[in-house]
């Protein structure tokens, strides 16, 4: 190990170390070293089926499925050189057996009617080398594609670069607002780079998704984490939550609707189902009382005499409005809100000794004792002097 340097690449999947003595590179495949990882959860499981499909990991969450054509034995962690639109690329073997008819399911792919790229043979000591070379270029490439575009005038941002697995060809991902005409631009990039182009669009999401990064709540942003494919997001994701609409606290930091908010909008919309629309104030023999505000997930609702006040507010459960409501249309008024028992307070309440910052500090002696001790020892010492 003293002779080896080791590099993680995330991006992929893979740890790569260099041999100082021998020169030689190597890589091996990390299962949880990148976003898209994989569970094979028919792990062990040999039906004979999809015995020759298996599941090829590229860079950040391009995968593809391809058949094996090699009459070679491959298996998950192998680097193979598979079939590519113009010359062939290198990749890392994530999934077969069983599973890969799962995945096949789940993309809506029929076996039978799609025609599968190939996997040529395992990748050989000089692909990998080749592999790594192209992979070196990517950052150097990428910031200068950017000056080019900057140059050129156009509304454009390239967010990274992935080389191909001979280095002979390269795909641009960009971010743009509209739509941008990049046919000089490809002509452009041609001559500077000598290799084949190909430019493909993302979106905001997933350009922070590439770049990665901590949420407000702590952790690591989703769409770095977890995330492939990016659901359209609303305003009234936060509406029917009863949040703030606040473009600052609901902007993550692609400057879009944070992707959380989708997450708890089910259970909102299935518990608003069963709190009733207060169209107008509940009558009661001691007078009017307005909805103030609900909680959603708990279905109460708090009532006040005072229409323009939250100071003295009277939970009622969902159930107990609905019945209520029907009593009013019948032209019956019940007695009063105010013989409810008083609600328990909703709001967080700390712990003993939590709320003070000094509790982190070590408690200090005193030295000599308190002034009275020290008092008390001094008139003593004197009358024993006497």
């Amino acid at each position: 190990m003293d002779n080896e340097t080791i590099h993680f690449d995330c991006f992929r999947g893979c740890a790569v170390s260099h041999d100082a003595q021998t020169g030689e590179t190597n890589c091996t495949y990390r299962p949880g070293c990148c976003k898209l990882s994989d569970n094979d959860f028919l792990k062990g499981v040999k039906d004979g089926t999809f015995r020759d499909f298996f599941e090829v990991r590229f860079k950040n969450t391009r995968k593809g499925i391809y058949v094996n054509d090699s009459g070679q034995n491959v298996k998950i962690g192998d680097l193979v050189i598979v079939e590519a639109q113009s010359g062939h690329d290198l990749g890392i073997v994530t999934l077969e057996g069983p599973v890969v008819g799962r995945q096949l399911k789940c993309r809506g792919t029929d076996p039978e009617a799609t025609v599968f790229r190939k996997i040529y043979r395992k990748a050989r000591q000089n692909d990998i080398e080749k592999w790594q070379e192209a992979i070196a270029r990517e950052q150097d490439t990428m910031i200068q594609a950017r000056k080019i575009a900057t140059e050129m005038g156009l509304e454009m941002k390239i967010g990274d670069v992935e080389f191909q697995g001979d280095g002979t060809k390269a795909i641009f991902y960009y971010i743009a607002d509209g739509r941008v005409d990049f046919r000089q631009l490809i002509k452009v990039f041609a001559e500077e780079f000598r290799i084949r182009i190909e430019m493909k669009q993302i979106g905001a999401r997933q350009e922070a998704g590439l770049i990665g990064g901590l949420g407000i709540c702590g952790r690591e942003l989703c769409c770095a984490n977890y995330i492939t494919s990016f659901q359209s997001i609303s305003t009234s994701a936060a509406r029917c939550q009863d949040l703030s609409l606040n473009p600052q606290k609901l902007a993550g930091q692609c400057g879009k609707l944070k992707c959380c908010l989708n997450y708890e909008v089910a259970n909102y919309m299935d518990a608003q189902t069963r709190i009733p629309r207060v169209n107008e104030p509940l009558e009661f023999e001691d007078g009017l009382a307005y909805l103030r505000k609900t909680d959603i997930l708990a279905e109460v609702m708090y009532f006040s005499y005072d229409k323009t006040s939250d100071a003295n507010l009277y939970p009622l459960d969902a159930s107990e409005v609905r019945e209520i409501i029907k009593m009013n249309r019948n032209g019956i008024k019940p007695e009063s809100l105010r013989n409810e028992p008083e609600p328990a307070s909703p709001e967080f309440v700390t712990s003993v000794g939590d709320d003070s910052i000094s509790r982190f500090d070590s408690p200090k002696r005193r030295k000599g004792g308190s002034g009275k001790n020290r008092r008390h020892h001094s008139r003593k010492s004197g009358k024993e002097a006497k």
